[in-house]
């Protein structure tokens, strides 16, 4: 097929047109202006190659980075540490350039790893059926939520506020074409609010979506969510850091119905926000339901172990207009990615990450507290995440603490308006005991 590429400037302006567009800035207006690059890039004209890698080598140094501050941001994408085997085999070229396995017969490596992928991610969350990856941890929720409706026939969601506010406005935009209205649950404490869940009337409710740990980093009581929610039919959709997964009940035993959440952390670098993983288990009962691919085992005709793609719910790219899900491709090379971390790691290691993460933000939480001026606010019923508040706006400390090397956390104000002082701190097993000494130290200087 002959791919069309605009190399005139009568070119270019055809396609503006077309897009009721006069100027090529207008096309990137939706860029937010701080965030954009001003003036020209320091690059001479006409030099070598080894002098252009020379200079850009250079303006990378001088650039902010998890290499070259003390990282504790998190907020959905989190810095942990990733053992060389995984970026050494998944830059191999056979998984790298891969592409969808439509042949099973040519595709067994690539079909194993996805049946391999799925399987830890059900023994994690105790799910009987995973998907074969979705692009992140946002869609997975909305095609969960839009899941919960097509098994239900009704068009309510309830979703918590202290659900991840990015999330949140995917699943809603999702949402839109198919008239699913949601309906925010108001927290207190930074935890959902249950009594205000017990006192609804759920009959037209097709799922309740709770986050634990939540954006907030605490977390919910999922079992008094379920019991809450009675014997109304409402789906449970629970959205996980599958790290913490290793340390606390599946979200099976807490009765959720689906499970979801951002695979970023099993082995994924942050990369700027992406490309990133989204996991998805579910019940045996929604099996048909589920969007994605599904890898089985089985034997071919002579008896030895095979794997084939059992499920697709696009009815096989032909009968469109009966699929469940319009995902076709999938984040194979991450599901890949997560795959080799956890195997590298096994079911111990995995925990150790997880208490280590959880032991060292509890000690600088506990240390934070004890400071004059700053506090942690909400409970002790949390993972390696808590907020802050802070004697100053947390975007002026934010500023200080990266001119002395640390990238300090994300302030809450960004997602909640109205809460200037509040800084989102995230700790995971990386930061060593004399990072969290000298960042406790910082924040002594501030006030």
């Amino acid at each position: 097929m002959h791919q069309y590429i605009p190399n005139t400037v009568d070119d270019q302006r055809k396609m503006l047109a077309e897009l009721g567009l006069g100027t090529f800035e207008e096309l990137l207006t939706l860029i937010p202006d701080g965030i954009r690059f001003k003036g020209d890039l320091p690059l001479a004209a006409g030099v070598s190659e080894l002098e252009h890698k020379s200079t850009v080598s250079e303006l990378s140094r001088s650039g902010v980075s998890t290499s070259s501050h003390v990282s504790f941001l998190g907020a959905g994408s989190y810095d942990h540490y990733i053992p060389q085997i995984v970026d050494f085999l998944t830059a191999r070229s056979e998984f790298y350039t891969a592409y969808t396995p439509y042949q099973a017969e040519v595709s067994q490596g690539t079909l194993q790893a996805m049946f391999e992928y799925q399987s830890m991610i059900c023994e994690l969350t105790g799910m009987d059926i995973s998907n074969a990856s979705l692009y992140d941890g946002a869609s997975a929720l909305a095609e969960a939520c839009l899941l919960a409706v097509r098994h239900t026939q009704r068009h309510r969601i309830l979703i918590a506020e202290t659900v991840n506010p990015v999330y949140r406005e995917v699943a809603e935009t999702y949402g839109q074409a198919l008239d699913v209205k949601y309906e925010t649950l108001s927290n207190g404490n930074r935890q959902i609010n249950l009594a205000e869940l017990s006192a609804m009337d759920l009959s037209d409710v097709a799922a309740v979506v709770v986050q634990t740990p939540n954006f907030f980093g605490t977390l919910e009581d999922v079992s008094a969510i379920k019991k809450a929610m009675g014997e109304s039919g409402t789906l449970l959709i629970t959205i996980n850091n599958p790290i913490s997964l290793a340390l606390l009940k599946s979200p099976a035993e807490l009765g959720a119905d689906i499970s979801v959440g951002e695979g970023q952390t099993l082995g994924a670098h942050q990369s700027f926000g992406g490309p990133y993983l989204g996991f998805m288990a579910v019940k045996i009962a929604f099996a048909r339901k589920i969007p994605g691919r599904i890898i089985g085992e089985t034997v071919d005709n002579q008896g030895r172990r095979a794997f084939v793609m059992v499920l697709r719910t696009r009815e096989q790219d032909i009968r469109r207009e009966r699929a469940s899900s319009n995902i076709c491709s999938n984040q194979g090379l991450l599901a890949l990615t997560a795959c080799i971390y956890m195997a590298a790691l096994g079911k111990r290691g995995l925990r150790e990450v997880a208490e280590l993460s959880t032991q060292k933000a509890h000690y600088l939480a506990d240390e934070i507290g004890q400071i004059p001026g700053f506090g942690v606010k909400g409970n002790s019923l949390f993972f390696n995440e808590f907020v802050v508040t802070c004697p100053i706006p947390a975007k002026t400390l934010i500023e200080r603490a990266g001119a002395v090397g640390f990238l300090a956390g994300v302030a809450v104000e960004d997602f909640f308006p109205g809460s200037p002082n509040e800084l989102l701190v995230a700790v995971t097993e990386k930061r060593t005991r004399s990072e969290l000494d000298r960042f406790i130290n910082f924040l002594k200087t501030i006030s």
